[in-house]
């Protein structure tokens, strides 16, 4: 039997293919996705954070009003740009400096309050018992917070995953971390220091004596070529170019962060966007032509996976079992960012603020220095004298990694200090 579809279909006997029928299915449609489209902006950004507010402020939890639809981002980004705008004391007290905007909500709301980031809520918890009790809380109810759109940008990895994805990324990087592993990666230390060193060296060698640097820039490039080698050994200079196109999408992200509010930003064809994309894709591209022409030399020419991170950190996944058990090499690109992320900017930021410091302090230069050359004369430091150290304990971090010996003894620095200019 044989059945008329057209006239099936509209009921009436009319012509699907006709003009005025395709007008009006495009018409409904559209209409259906953009009501779909209001109703879920609606939802994210004035229903559902009305509701949180109301549940959260019937516990009793005070904290800023929801204003639609950057809640606090306007006036964070006015606070942050008056403290920038004044100079900064030398000394700790940085909160008013770097996070003024919370610094006002602790002291109005409480130790446990909340603020708006967008229409996204923030708790925020300024009691030390409250934030151990939740760091070492068990049962799973405090889960990290991922965007995975702007965190595939940056880096997810360990740091982002939960459950039995964590477990199983916590377990292969365990081995190359291991005491014994970062022993090895010394001489690694000791080469980059030593190239900051001898650029020091020259910019001072046609002066009087004393000369300007900005240690902040050239701490941002010794952190770089460190993870750099120690992440990629012998593929280091192609670990450079990761590092530089990592600190570009640092500065990107940090500028997009105003718009994310903003339901589907990051789809925007912005110049920020569009390049943000094509960072993360040439990094990937670069991550993923090192990792397979390791795992190449590994399995055709028997070479061993090496000391560096990603040598055993390869070496691990390999020997996890089955394929279940492993990393996929999307994961292993993820961590190897995540290296430069976790890695770079914390480090420089401790060695800039220890060298600010301790011009600020020259009595704690002469006896740090003085037990350096005790302990370990003209020679380059070595991990078994740092045990040995006591007053330069404070600067493990840098004795380790960084032969804080020739830093001390090579290089005189000048740092502003309150009334006099003290020199490391």
């Amino acid at each position: 039997m044989e059945v008329d579809v057209a006239a099936t279909t509209l009921g009436v006997g009319g012509d699907v293919s006709s003009p005025s029928s395709l007008s009006l299915l495009c018409g409904l449609s559209a209409l259906l996705v953009l009501l779909w489209a209001v109703s879920r902006a609606a939802e994210t950004c004035w229903l559902r954070p009305r509701r949180l507010s109301r549940a959260l402020r019937a516990q009793g939890l005070g904290g800023t009003a929801y204003r639609f639809p950057a809640g606090d981002l306007a006036d964070n980004g006015r606070l942050n740009e008056e403290a920038r705008s004044k100079p900064m004391p030398p000394c700790h007290d940085i909160v008013p400096r770097v996070a003024p905007h919370l610094l006002n909500i602790v002291k109005e709301h409480g130790n446990v309050c909340i603020t708006w980031f967008g229409p996204v809520l923030r708790m925020v918890i300024a009691e030390p018992k409250l934030v151990r009790e939740i760091l070492s809380d068990k049962s799973g109810h405090f889960e990290k917070f991922t965007n995975k759109r702007l965190g595939k940008l940056i880096a997810l990895g360990l740091a982002s995953y939960d459950g039995e994805k964590w477990a199983m990324h916590r377990r292969i990087l365990n081995p190359a971390f291991h005491l014994e592993k970062l022993k090895s990666m010394l001489p690694a230390f000791s080469t980059c220091c030593t190239e900051l060193i001898s650029s020091w060296e020259s910019k001072l060698a046609g002066s009087d004596g004393s000369h300007e640097i900005d240690i902040w820039e050239d701490f941002q490039n010794l952190t770089g070529d460190v993870i750099s080698r120690t992440s990629f050994g012998s593929s280091f200079m192609e670990g450079r170019r990761i590092f530089q196109l990592q600190a570009e999408q640092a500065e990107r992200i940090i500028k997009a962060f105003q718009y994310m509010y903003i339901p589907g930003y990051l789809f925007f064809p912005t110049e920020n966007n569009k390049r943000m994309k094509q960072i993360n894709r040439e990094i990937e591209g670069l991550l993923r032509g090192i990792i397979e022409k390791r795992e190449r030399a590994m399995e055709n020419d028997g070479l061993s996976s090496g000391n560096d991170l990603l040598g055993l950190m390869l070496q691990s996944n390999k020997e996890s079992g089955t394929s279940r058990m492993r990393m996929s090499t999307e994961d292993v690109i993820e961590e190897c960012k995540l290296f430069y992320f976790a890695g770079m900017e914390t480090t420089s930021v401790l060695l800039t603020w220890t060298l600010v410091v301790l011009g600020m302090h020259p009595e704690w230069q002469d006896r740090a220095r003085e037990e350096v050359l005790s302990v370990f004369g003209k020679d380059k430091p070595n991990f078994d004298g740092l045990g040995r150290l006591k007053t330069a304990s404070i600067s493990h971090t840098l004795l380790s990694s960084f032969a804080y010996n020739s830093l001390l003894t090579m290089i005189r620095l000048q740092f502003p200090c309150p009334g006099d200019h003290d020199t490391v």
